[in-house]
């Protein structure tokens, strides 16, 4: 049940609502930006909800339509209900589902990304493809300040594997694992990071589809339990300077439709396929051309910077960590490249439509992997960088939002009307960041002129 592990039919949810006692339900979705909305009804509409009848005013979703367009419907995703957990009030509960965003005319919204990982999904069906995905988003716990706000005051002094006393954040992170797998998820294992305050949980891999629905639902959880233990929990990058920032190193693969691993080959270099090194070849020529998606906010490129063991650099290695893309040592059904850039503000729908196309520019144009990188890049001059033919990812969002101007694929990934939406909204973002007076400023040069 829930997070599209298992398929479930409209009878079966309408039993287990009235086995559990359902008496509120959300219909949830994403907007494009990432961020996660819902509708709240009352157990009377639950019915009208799941026949997809469910209407909203999509001209107050920021960058879905203009007013006099305004008429959408929720359809649900039946594979996403799930009762919540947390959510148990004097015996009654709620539940959640998954809804993909439609047109009055009954056709599917473009400026859906749910929608739109859908139909990228599909043109790498065509190709003989499916993709499969592991997040590992990484995630600060903090003290909330007296009005309930947030502070950027770790819990804890813990670091990399560490164990209480000295990692307090044990029992919010229990309950956090507890509640996933009680709404579906399999969850691989758990750790204290390497920053004070931040943690990870790893769950298993699933299709794409799944997997941004699960990455979506996994930041929900964790900011819910961890506010029940007057912790904030947070996913921006690098909201403290001078540690390390958190990202969502992205695994990702492709099965063919007999359902073997089109990136294995027990007899190519490395025990990787053709198509591997052709995907391979994709993401380096596409990286800096994706990255304004991967990586969304002006705070992501304070994380993007040499020393805190973040990737800045395009490079792929087997081995190497300092390389934006690795691949991991497992062999088989788990081969996989896993791309270390991305951060987990983005939204997963369209990083992943975004590094599919990417990938698969590789495989259609035959494109050639560059050599891999097997030593630390960032211990390399910039001579010695040059010579390899290692460029850099942009250094801040205007760069990474001009290169995405200029990928041929970003259209073709995100559609014309994310592409048009997400580029005006993050426009605005860099020219609000580009015009305000900040602290360090006033520090630096207010006494001093």
């Amino acid at each position: 049940m829930g997070c599209g592990c298992n398929k479930i039919t409209r009878e079966e949810i309408m039993k287990i609502i009235e086995e559990q006692n359902v008496h509120f339900f959300r219909l949830q979705f994403v907007d494009i930006l990432g961020y996660m909305k819902n509708i709240a009804i009352p157990l009377s509409q639950i019915e009208k909800a799941l026949d997809g009848k469910m209407m909203f005013d999509g001209s107050s979703i920021d960058g879905f339509v203009r007013i006099n367009e305004s008429d959408m419907y929720l359809k649900p995703d039946y594979d996403t209900f799930t009762v919540l957990p947390w959510r148990n009030q004097t015996g009654s509960n709620a539940a959640r589902i998954i809804c993909d965003v439609y047109k009055a005319d009954g056709t599917p919204f473009e400026g859906c990304p749910r929608n739109n990982l859908k139909r990228v999904l599909k043109d790498a069906k065509e190709m003989g493809y499916t993709m499969n995905v592991g997040t590992e988003a990484e995630f600060f716990l903090f003290e909330q300040k007296d009005d309930g706000s947030a502070s950027t005051t770790t819990h804890d002094v813990a670091g990399y594997f560490d164990v209480d006393p000295d990692d307090r954040g044990i029992n919010c992170r229990r309950e956090i694992i507890e509640t996933l797998e009680s709404m579906g998820f399999e969850i691989e294992a758990s750790h204290h990071e390497v920053a004070e305050g931040q943690h990870e949980v790893n769950f298993k891999y699933a299709d794409a589809l799944t997997a941004a629905d699960n990455t979506v639902t996994f930041k929900w959880v964790v900011r819910s339990i961890a506010s029940e233990y007057g912790l904030h929990a947070t996913f921006m990058p690098k909201p403290v300077f001078g540690i390390n920032g958190s990202g969502m190193h992205t695994n990702q693969s492709l099965f063919n439709a007999d359902g073997t691993n089109a990136f294995y080959d027990e007899n190519g270099p490395l025990q990787l396929s053709e198509t591997a090194y052709k995907y391979i070849a994709g993401l380096t020529k596409n990286a800096a051309g994706f990255v304004a998606v991967t990586n969304p906010l002006v705070n992501s490129y304070k994380r993007l910077v040499p020393g805190y063991e973040a990737p800045v650099y395009v490079a792929w290695s087997a081995s190497n960590r300092s390389a934006l893309i690795r691949i991991p040592a497992s062999r088989g059904v788990g081969t996989r490249t896993e791309v270390r850039c991305p951060d987990p503000t983005c939204n997963p729908y369209l990083a992943f439509a975004m590094m599919l196309n990417s990938g698969l520019d590789g495989v259609k144009n035959n494109l050639e992997a560059p050599s891999s990188v097997d030593q630390d890049i960032f211990s390399m001059t910039a001579a010695e960088k040059k010579a390899a033919g290692i460029d850099s990812l942009p250094a801040n969002l205007k760069e990474a939002l001009d290169v995405l101007k200029d990928n041929p694929i970003a259209k073709e990934a995100l559609g014309d009307h994310i592409f048009e939406m997400y580029l005006e909204n993050k426009e605005k973002e860099w020219d609000s960041y580009r015009t305000a007076v900040t602290d360090w400023e006033l520090d630096t040069y207010l006494n001093k002129y």
